[in-house]
């Protein structure tokens, strides 16, 4: 401060140093997005009033206090106390008898002072009556002590374990010691599944196959004499096997070759036989057809089975007439041929028997 006469020296003027004069700062450029108006910066919120300031409040001001002194709880109902219960101990004399003590009488309570209370009015809904007071139950007897049980017998000390004798060792190659021993193979079933399997693919072919190849091929030729049979050669014999060879051609037209000629004997007994050669699938079928086809024309009855002996080949017999006499007509069939003949003057069992004669001198097959 100088006195109010008095000027302030001038500064003096700053010495030349050589260097600029520096410009002041120019003024922020705003940024990208930036509000051109500047926030404004909010007040500080005042500081909180301290309790210590605040002016107390009565919560009771001017509410009615009056009144709030209640009667204080009726006194317990006395009950009799539980007696004292026995030792445990037996003794041998007889139990005592339980002692009551006595309640002691409570010093009287001053009346606490009646406080008169307005009237209020009966509630609008059912009051439930008091409760019932019901009556104590007499504390428990006491219970004479139980007699002494007999004591239990010693345990029976359990017996020893049986201990497994050694069995001896497997006989074989066994696992050195640390090495867990090489698991059993089990063992395997399909040699017999594949027998089972050789045995139906090759045993049914044979069981069916084997009469087959050796009854087919087969060759006839008519022998001159079979036994007492003389083979006829007139005329009129072999008139009638060429047509007996035509039927039969007619009949199996399959037939590789056709057969047929007619035997007498000195006795005058006469055996046709007429017949064919060629592969054949079921004899057994095509000796009934036989048979069928023969019973117009010789009126045949029922026909009969004849066993043969010989597995694949089927004979068939049956009793009929031709030219008003009785005759007998067989036939056998396999699977390389059929052999019919028709007998005079002869039994079934008995034509049956010559047919396989005669067949047997009559077809011959390549395998003799």
């Amino acid at each position: 401060m100088f006195p109010a006469d008095e000027q302030p020296a001038e500064p003096p003027a700053p010495r030349w140093s050589g260097s600029a004069a520096v410009p002041p700062p120019k003024p922020r450029k705003r940024a990208w997005g930036e509000s051109a108006v500047l926030p404004s910066v909010p007040a500080p919120p005042p500081p909180p009033e301290q309790p210590e300031h605040l002016t107390p409040v009565d919560p009771w001001a001017g509410a009615d206090t009056g009144g709030w002194d209640l009667p204080p709880p009726p006194p317990p109902t006395p009950t009799l106390p539980y007696p004292v219960a026995p030792s445990p101990r037996p003794h041998s004399g007889p139990p005592a008898a339980p002692v009551h003590s006595p309640a002691a009488p409570e010093p009287p309570r001053p009346a606490p002072p009646r406080v008169a209370y307005p009237a209020a009015p009966p509630p609008a809904y059912p009051v439930s009556p008091p409760p019932v007071a019901y009556p104590v139950s007499p504390p428990p007897a006491s219970r004479p002590p139980a007699p002494a049980r007999p004591a239990p017998p010693p345990p029976t000390p359990p017996a020893p374990p049986r201990q497994r004798q050694a069995s001896a060792p497997p006989a074989g190659p066994q696992a050195p010691q640390g090495y867990a021993p090489k698991p059993t193979r089990r063992r395997r079933r399909w040699p017999w599944i594949l027998l089972l399997m050789l045995a139906c693919c090759c045993g049914c072919p044979a069981y069916y196959g084997v009469p087959m190849a050796s009854q087919y091929p087969a060759d006839a030729a008519l022998p001159a004499e079979v036994a007492d049979l003389r083979l006829r050669d007139d005329n009129t014999s072999k008139a009638t096997a060429k047509q007996l060879e035509a039927e039969v051609r007619k009949a199996h037209w399959l037939a590789e070759d056709t057969f047929a000629g007619v035997y007498t004997t000195p006795a005058g007994k006469r055996v046709t036989v007429f017949g064919g050669t060629g592969f054949r699938f079921t004899p057994e079928s095509d000796a009934e057809d036989e048979m069928t086809r023969l019973t117009g024309q010789y009126s045949l009855g029922e026909a009969q089975v004849v066993d043969t002996g010989v597995r694949g080949r089927h004979q068939r017999c049956a009793v009929g007439r031709a030219d008003g006499q009785d005759v007998v007509v067989c036939t056998s069939v396999d699977h390389g041929s059929i052999a019919t003949a028709v007998f005079t003057r002869l039994s079934l069992d008995d034509s049956a028997t010559l047919l396989g004669t005669l067949r047997e001198q009559v077809v011959t097959t390549n395998q003799k």
